[in-house]
């Protein structure tokens, strides 16, 4: 209307609902600045989801605010309030029953009821049982009383149906009637749907009949289940809470307030039922709960049953278990419990994992989650981004991407373009061809396929390359595993997309040796099982290098330790520290099988061992190689640099 004044503020329940979704690749970005930082794969996209991307909030801040409301509700009061409460009106009515006994001096009935009342068992449950048949004298303690057993039989009733209350005003025999017509019609339910008989249409009978009981409306017998058996394992939970006299004592008054009708046996059936189907649930689990209010049934009831979804929200945004997705999560109870702008966290973050899924960023096996060849190439490129801007800040050398790696070098010359040509457009004489074709002043320029004319090059000489990296734990321990991470990705890629005629085997070795690919290595944890075995890599490296006959050979090696482990004749490793002669022997004829086939061997040598230091210097002796000891941050720069130079040809 006008004149009207509005004023705005920021959003302040979660996240911004006008917020753009999640940068995908960002997100993917984050991850391998995790993985090449020397995260494990699969550690850091679940760290990506726990913690959130940058931008929003993850599962770790919303378990922590689980916690802290399960904490709260562990303090809300004591569990035994029922009993409690019980004893209170137990002691207004005896109290109120012995004024209206005092106004009558000359009456012996009078005398015989105070005896009576003097005679009760301090338990409350059996002087409960024991005033059942009392005649009370006054209407006010008779009234009192009676709140004790109808109040509690309301409350556990309501507790496990929330559409009682109306159907449970008094003792009227009608409404005992039909809530024991429905509890059994519920029973026969779910025993079909227990023995896998088709329930569809029985629930739907069920519903029109009983239905005005349910007023949360399920829309299938598995809803009806759910909501019954959590609220049943809130009351299981609660007999388990009590100490075994207070719960002895609810139990007492339970079955007084139930009476000898077939509702007490029909809510046994039920739980009995319900823990059938739902077993899972915390049924038997006893909580310690604390506070200065004492508790009834219903309210101690609903605070077990939020400490127990405030559990399984917990698990689930645990995401621990093996094949665990956030399709797991129950996201109306995360509303229910932790409010909108929590359960619209995790929307945004399902919507994130499936988007990561649906663009082809990862895939998911057995074990979670983990990234595609498509995010393997962009973790690639972005670690060999790195690596040559270190190149060219320390002036290590100039590779223009652009250029390095073509098919081959350009010879000056170029002839017409054929079906299946790979090598480069020479777009000068190919638009030439164009215009003399069309005449000049023609325009547009319209090409034609006998236009096209390619460059011709001489080709370039192949290159098989091993690149052996030590996995020892060491390498772990004194932070060389990002490094050593980000160097053979950036190599990988390299090779992949600019010298695609090279060939390139990762192999990693600790106490064994074994060929890595792209999608091992970023996954690939350090183990704590001691062994450095040069030789068994070697062995590897030289098999590798003899399956490409006519490509140049070239070995690279990054260790931070001298070789302590080889192989036995049986195919065993054998450690030992120090290093036996035996170990160096055979790792010193790979390296002579190496440089008989011709192949460039040169060491990366990490930290300063004195060990490896003499080792590495003896075998680049021998073979002809060089050593390199680079810092740690300037691995990747050193290693590349170094198969460029390389691979130009033997020397």
């Amino acid at each position: 209307m006008a004149g009207n004044r509005f004023r705005y503020g920021a959003w302040r329940d979660g996240p911004d609902p006008l917020a753009p979704p999640y940068d995908v690749r960002a997100a993917v970005d984050e991850v391998g600045e995790r993985v090449l930082a020397g995260e494990n794969l699969r550690d850091a996209l679940r760290e990506l989801l726990r913690q959130g991307p940058r931008e929003g909030r993850g599962l770790d801040e919303l378990r922590a605010r689980a916690r802290r409301m399960r904490r709260d509700a562990l303090r809300r009061g004591n569990l035994d309030g029922a009993v409690t409460r019980a004893q209170q009106l137990l002691d207004q009515a005896v109290a109120a029953e012995r004024d209206e006994l005092r106004n009558r001096p000359d009456d012996d009935d009078a005398r015989f009821n105070e005896a009576v009342l003097d005679n009760l068992p301090r338990s409350t449950s059996r002087a409960v049982e024991e005033l059942s048949d009392y005649n009370w004298a006054s209407d006010e303690a008779r009234a009192t009383y009676q709140q004790i057993l109808d109040g509690l039989r309301r409350e556990v009733v309501e507790q496990r149906f929330a559409g009682m209350k109306e159907a449970l005003q008094g003792r009227d025999p009608a409404s005992d009637a039909a809530v024991a017509e429905m509890v059994g019609d519920l029973n026969d339910l779910l025993g079909k749907h227990n023995r896998g008989e088709d329930t569809g249409d029985a629930f739907q009978q069920f519903m029109a009949k009983h239905g005005d009981f349910f007023p949360e409306k399920p829309g299938n017998v598995e809803e009806l289940i759910d909501s019954l058996a959590r609220r049943a394992a809130a009351a299981e939970r609660l007999m388990r809470s009590l100490s075994p006299q207070q719960r002895d004592e609810l139990a007492s008054l339970m079955d007084q307030a139930l009476g000898d009708g077939p509702l007490r046996g029909q809510l046994g059936e039920l739980t009995d039922n319900l823990r059938a189907l739902r077993p899972n649930l915390n049924w038997g689990r006893g909580e310690r709960m604390k506070g200065s209010e004492d508790l009834g049934y219903g309210d101690a009831t609903q605070a077990l049953g939020e400490i127990g979804e405030l559990d399984e929200l917990m698990e689930q945004l645990d995401q621990d278990h093996p094949g665990a997705t956030l399709d797991d999560i129950d996201v109306e109870a995360v509303e229910r419990q932790l409010g909108r702008g929590a359960a619209d966290d995790v929307r945004r973050l399902r919507d994130l994992e499936r988007e990561l899924r649906r663009q082809g960023w990862v895939t998911r096996d057995d074990d979670g989650l983990t990234l595609s060849p498509k995010a393997l190439r962009r973790l690639g490129r972005t670690a060999l981004a790195q690596v040559f801007k270190d190149l060219t800040s320390k002036q290590r050398g100039n590779h223009d991407l652009r250029d390095a790696g073509a098919a081959g070098d350009l010879i000056g010359s170029s002839r017409r373009w054929q079906f299946g040509d790979s090598q480069p457009l020479d777009v000068v004489r190919t638009i030439g061809n164009a215009v003399r074709r069309g005449g000049a002043g023609t325009l547009p320029v319209r090409l034609e396929p006998d236009d096209f004319e390619v460059a011709e090059t001489e080709r370039r000489a192949s290159a098989v390359v091993a690149l052996c990296v030590d996995l020892s734990y060491s390498m772990f321990a004194d932070g060389r595993w990002g490094p050593m991470k980000q160097t053979a990705l950036a190599l990988s890629h390299l090779v992949a997309t600019q010298f695609p005629q090279d060939s390139l085997q990762i192999i990693g070795f600790g106490r064994y040796a074994m060929p890595l690919s792209q999608g091992e290595l970023a996954a690939i944890e350090p183990d704590m099982v001691q062994g450095t075995n040069l030789q068994h890599a070697l062995k590897l490296a030289g098999r590798h290098l003899r399956r490409h006959p006519g490509a140049e050979p070239v070995v690279l090696v990054v260790t931070d330790g001298e070789p302590t482990a080889h192989l036995e004749p049986d195919g065993e490793a054998y450690f030992n520290w120090p290093t036996l002669p035996e170990t160096v022997q055979l790792t010193v004829h790979e390296v002579d099988q190496l440089t008989r086939y011709g192949a460039t061997l040169n060491l990366f040598m990490l930290g300063e061992n004195e060990g490896l230091r003499r080792f590495v210097d003896a075998v680049a002796r021998r073979s002809g190689g060089r050593v390199f000891s680079p810092e740690v941050e300037e691995l990747g720069a050193y290693v590349v640099d170094d198969y460029v130079r390389s691979r130009r040809g033997k020397r």
